[in-house]
């Protein structure tokens, strides 16, 4: 089934049944025994409304084979053809009293290996010796994100806010957009369900209201060679880990 009129419409799709109990299951048993092993490392974000781990893909790369299931596998191609790669993966777990919010944005950097001054691509930072830089809008209007619900995700524990359609104006500051005449859908989604989202499609999440978790795994694809001396610092071509994938994915 393809949901490609409706992401290239809305910026998003929410597909529920992706996943098994079983899958969610080993994703969880994976994801709890790097974390309770490996608790200093520096990818890792601990506070008490949020833990996150970055470069997820590479810290629990065990996770792959579960996550890229015989049904994400049908999505992806049948939605997006052949030629992407992982480029950034994020787990989020936002604990059951958990005050964070985020207030709307677009995704506008991607994870690149080093610093070379390059036209059009600008804005750079550095974290944890990871550079990060907002490309030619060309770039992220060909990206999407695929988001992993490991727990039911609703309005009341901190499920995506996001204004239809808003992914179609480009790159735009936060106080441009006209909210009064935009349409704001609240993204709920089962365990074991998945959102695909665009990257400039504006997102936020409130506060947790409901005293339950919510667990994500985040990740970015693309199919763009970027200019002579940047590397996307995550690129990950699934080869090893699914064979009979490559096709899609390589």
């Amino acid at each position: 089934m393809t949901y490609l009129n409706q992401i290239d419409n809305e910026g998003f799709a929410i597909i529920n049944n992706v996943y098994t109990e079983n899958e969610i299951e080993k994703l969880i048993s994976l994801i709890e025994n790097v974390t309770e092993n490996d608790s200093d490392n520096a990818t890792f974000r601990k506070s008490q409304d949020l833990f996150a781990i970055r470069q997820f893909h590479k810290e629990v790369p065990e996770t792959l084979d579960f996550i890229f299931n015989q049904n994400l596998k049908n999505i992806i191609e049948s939605n997006f053809g052949k030629g992407y790669f992982i480029t950034k993966s994020i787990y989020f777990d936002k604990p059951e009293k958990s005050n964070w919010f985020v207030a709307y944005h677009q995704d506008l950097t991607i994870s690149v290996d080093k610093k070379i001054e390059t036209e059009n691509f600008e804005n750079w930072t550095v974290k944890q010796n990871q550079f990060a830089v907002q490309p030619p809008k060309e770039i992220l209007e060909d990206n999407f994100t695929i988001r992993i619900h490991i727990d039911t995700t609703t309005k009341d524990n901190g499920a995506l806010k996001v204004i239809n359609n808003s992914h179609s104006k480009g790159i735009l500051r936060i106080e441009n957009l006209d909210f009064e005449n935009e349409k704001e859908t609240i993204c709920e989604v089962q365990k074991g369900g998945i959102m695909i989202m665009k990257p400039l499609l504006f997102h936020a999440s409130n506060k947790t209201t409901n005293n339950e978790r919510r667990r994500v795994i985040h990740i970015e694809f693309s199919k763009q060679e970027l200019p002579t001396g940047l590397e996307w610092s995550e690129r990950k071509i699934l080869e090893n880990n699914l064979d009979d994938f490559k096709s899609i994915i390589k």
